[in-house]
């Protein structure tokens, strides 16, 4: 499946949010990948951030990476960098951008 979503990046911290997104730890792509996302690209305007990720079940996704130490890790460093952050909640899964029109 496909999910795209939107996060917001403080605009006096993005320098700091791509440099972060330049060294990902190797063991949370890892865990990404074993979770079963195939791909995740983020795309940046401005403050807006704009994610496509490619995976078998995104609430499946959500629900493995949830409570990982090392996404943990990472989804607070990103708290301290984003004005709108990736949704872990229950309804998470259900947060993705809804598709207006597809080629």
């Amino acid at each position: 499946m496909r999910i795209a979503l939107h996060t917001k990046v403080r605009a006096d911290r993005i320098a700091e949010y791509e440099a972060a997104h330049r060294e990902v730890p190797a063991e949370l792509t890892r865990a990404i990948r074993a979770a079963g996302a195939t791909s995740w690209t983020i795309w940046r305007s401005g403050t807006d951030l704009f994610h496509v990720i490619e995976c078998d079940d995104y609430a499946r996704l959500l629900a493995e990476l949830e409570q990982l130490p090392v996404n943990v890790a990472w989804q607070a460093g990103m708290d301290e960098l984003l004005d709108v952050s990736h949704d872990y909640s229950s309804h998470g899964a259900e947060a993705g951008l809804p598709v207006a029109w597809e080629l």
